[in-house]
């Protein structure tokens, strides 16, 4: 009898601070391996996160990586804070500042005026320093070479944006987004539309379709659910 993993499930783990999402997908790829004592498992996500973001990535193994397409799709929500004043080439702390921006005449009403501009379908330019292709390339493996890279603005869709914190030279909000929207480029185009610059300092994905934050298993437990879950598989096989 197939064990759950391979007939399929969906899980939201809490991806840690200066991990890929793809060093979450190995770990507990790893790790189930392992513990099945299975050679292969089909094992993924729906959804990257930058190695300086932490929160929900969505996991799939076996057959439900069948449903990863499906679930990338899903609307996202992200806290994140952005720094003014300034800019960095990759727009996160990835790099460091490059230019430095006046924020005097930043206030409270111009930030919430200016965010609302943001709300609903927008043409968004990615980062240079994302997974995009350029001619068969990662557009990041180019950029941090040092070469050139020019991207496309894309359509993407944000349903709200809050201000949970303000100051002139630093703002947190949250953000409800659609697929494809790249924070960091929000960053940068809310610095840019308030007179200044913008990058971000911190980020989290706190929501990704129906899995929230609440839900999330960290790392350290992942051993302790996978144990959870045979056992349960178990006690449904006795009846």
């Amino acid at each position: 009898m197939d064990n759950p993993f391979s007939k399929g499930l969906i899980v939201g783990i809490e991806k840690p601070l200066h991990w890929t999402s793809f060093d979450v997908v190995n770990k507990v790829r790893y790790l189930l391996t392992r513990r099945l004592k299975l050679k292969k498992l089909k094992v993924g996500h729906a959804g990257t996160l930058d190695p300086l973001a932490t929160g929900v990535v969505v996991l799939c193994t076996g057959k439900s990586t069948k449903m990863i397409e499906t679930l990338q799709a899903h609307n996202k929500t992200y806290r994140t804070t952005i720094k003014l004043g300034a800019t960095t080439p990759s727009y996160d702390m990835e790099t460091e500042v490059d230019r430095y921006f006046p924020t005097e005449h930043i206030t409270r009403e111009l930030v919430e005026k200016i965010l609302q501009t943001f709300v609903g379908a927008i043409q968004q330019v990615p980062p240079t320093f994302s997974a995009c292709k350029v001619d068969g390339k990662r557009a990041y493996e180019m950029a941090r070479v040092g070469k050139e890279v020019e991207l496309r603005a894309k359509e993407i869709s944000i349903q709200d944006i809050r201000l949970l914190r303000y100051a002139q030279d630093e703002i947190e909000i949250e953000v409800d987004c659609g697929k494809g929207t790249y924070i960091r480029a929000l960053a940068r185009d809310i610095g840019e539309a308030l007179g200044s610059g913008g990058y971000l300092t911190a980020l989290r994905r706190t929501r990704s379709g129906d899995v929230d934050e609440a839900s999330l298993i960290t790392m350290e437990e992942v051993p302790e659910w996978i144990e959870r879950v045979l056992s349960e598989s178990e006690d449904k096989d006795k009846y």
